[in-house]
């Protein structure tokens, strides 16, 4: 994880705001009041963060000029509406997750920003391409270690905590799958530093998530910005559903293959992406109670009988996909899917066992991992990682906590985390505690500076950390990547964390094609 220098008035304030819209560069009437401050809202931002908008040197400025004006033709207020709209809407399509801890409800929306984070295309292939070489190779990697296990044999990465790893799934191993993909659905979570170089911050090959939100953001910046979004040449993000369902079909074993999305229910945090992607798809959103299997086939109650299942997207975790394997006691999961699956009369996507290839603690060997499947150097960077498992990276993480960032090597969501240049004494010597109970459980990383985009607030327009998730769509047959992604942004000054379930917004992602002459 990533965060700002340890300011004094960071906490306090953390904000480095433009002059208030409605007073400085619009009045509420909508009528100018300094034409010249139009071109230099954001640069009135300027701070030692890599700013997104006005610091990346292949950009040309021309999108960059025309939010600016977009900006300054609205008042604060009316931006406020705008926000609010997206905000009804998100609300009447049912988009909500789940935050845990809060005693006055879990259930909220997600937080827009109107102002989108912008990739020219030149850095975004970089990207792309990045993204596609590191899931090639994790897939074999994943094929690998439950097969031949050379990478193992090899001793790059260590066996012991490959297969003792709780991710791990003896079931898979010597069962074979098409093209030996494993994840079909992967997000790779990216930041930037300082200088703008990218940087891979954690792979999700189970169940990733956000592809909804990145859908949605899209289509409300269209209905609250329509000509903002017609003057800029944004590549298009709309065809996912369509790819994903073709992705998903060249997995099958078979010509035209029944597809349906496996959610736990209604009641799932992620429910309403479930029930998205479904209905985008035009495939059945089914639950455990809709499925059976019958001499190692899934089928599907329907009206009009029983439907064999060749495809299922599964939003279920490892542990509850079937009771008669994993948890015995699971209600989420078809007792027989593995037996099915294992007789290759269903695909189940991603992969019952792919969790071991994106735990934090395997990501340092991931650049290793491209080097011995690929025979190439990784495009994208690791954040440099410290494992707690090791004894003399151990000594150095207790000794340094103040400066670092520890995780759990199973954590998600921004819990079980410890940022130490904003933690208390007293935080930073119980975490100390538990490391040291179970140092296996933690990695730790230096603390980047992570880069920023110009965000609307209360009071203007501030600058907030941001991160972005492009999804990665693997088949026997090619790699897909539509030109943007999830970017997740701190809504909260000098906050570091994105995830919504704690607070983070999101922002449209734009990829423009607008290159210097």
């Amino acid at each position: 994880m990533l965060k700002e220098k340890d300011r004094p008035d960071l906490t306090s304030t953390g904000e480095n705001f433009t002059h208030p819209l409605g007073t400085n560069i619009h009045s509420s009437t909508g009528e100018y009041k300094n034409h010249s401050k139009i071109n230099g809202l954001f640069q009135q931002l300027k701070s030692h963060f890599f700013n997104e908008m006005t610091d990346d040197q292949t950009m040309s400025g021309e999108t960059c000029s025309k939010i600016e004006h977009w900006l300054s033709q609205h008042s604060i207020d009316e931006l406020k509406l705008l926000n609010q709209a997206a905000k009804d809407h998100f609300l009447y399509e049912g988009i909500t997750f789940t935050v845990y801890g809060e005693s006055e409800g879990i259930e909220r929306t997600i937080p827009y920003d109107l102002i989108p984070r912008v990739i020219e295309k030149k850095q975004w292939n970089k990207v792309a391409l990045g993204c596609s070489q590191r899931v090639r190779a994790l897939n074999l990697f994943l094929h690998d270690i439950y097969h031949q296990q050379d990478i193992l044999k090899a001793n790059i990465v260590p066996e012991l905590q490959v297969l003792t790893h709780e991710a791990y799934q003896p079931h898979m191993y010597a069962h074979d799958l098409k093209g030996k993909i494993y994840s079909q659905i992967s997000g790779i979570d990216i930041i930037r530093d300082r200088h703008g170089e990218f940087y891979v911050l954690e792979d999700n090959l189970r169940t990733p998530s956000g592809v909804s939100y990145m859908l949605e953001s899209r289509r409300i910046s269209q209905k609250l910005m329509p000509d903002l979004c017609q003057q800029n040449n944004i590549l298009g993000i709309e065809q996912y559903p369509q790819l994903l369902k073709e992705v998903l079909a060249e997995n099958a074993y078979v010509d035209k293959p029944f597809i349906v999305v496996l959610t736990p229910g209604r009641y799932n945090s992620a429910f309403y992406e479930h029930s998205f992607l479904a209905r985008e798809m035009d495939v059945p959103l089914v639950t455990s109670r809709d499925l059976f299997v019958e001499n190692d086939k899934v089928y599907v109650k329907t009206i009009r009988g029983r439907q064999q299942v060749d495809v299922i997207y599964r939003r279920v975790d490892d542990a509850y996909l079937d009771p008669l394997c994993f948890m015995p006691d699971s209600t989420l999961g078809v007792a027989g899917l593995m037996s099915a699956y294992l007789s290759h009369n269903v695909v189940i996507a991603n992969a019952p066992g792919t969790g071991v290839a994106d735990d934090k603690s395997i990501y340092p060997y991931v650049d290793k991992m491209i080097h011995f499947y690929l025979g190439e150097q990784a495009i994208l960077k690791n954040v440099p990682t410290y494992q707690c498992r090791e004894a003399q990276e151990l000594d150095y993480v207790l000794s340094n906590l103040e400066q670092l960032v520890v995780k759990e090597a199973q954590g998600s969501g921004g819990y079980g985390m410890l940022i130490g240049p904003q933690a208390s004494k007293s935080q930073i010597e119980s975490f100390r505690e538990k490391i040291i109970a179970a140092p296996n459980l933690y990695i730790a990383q230096p603390t980047l500076d992570l880069s920023v985009c110009p965000t609307l607030t209360d009071f203007g327009v501030a600058e907030r950390h941001i991160d972005l998730r492009p999804f990665v769509l693997s088949s026997p047959y090619r790699t897909e990547i539509v030109p943007g992604g999830l970017t997740r942004v701190a809504m909260q000054a000098g906050s570091l964390v994105v995830n919504s379930s704690q607070g983070g917004g999101v922002k449209d992602t734009w990829v423009v094609d607008n290159l210097h002459s």
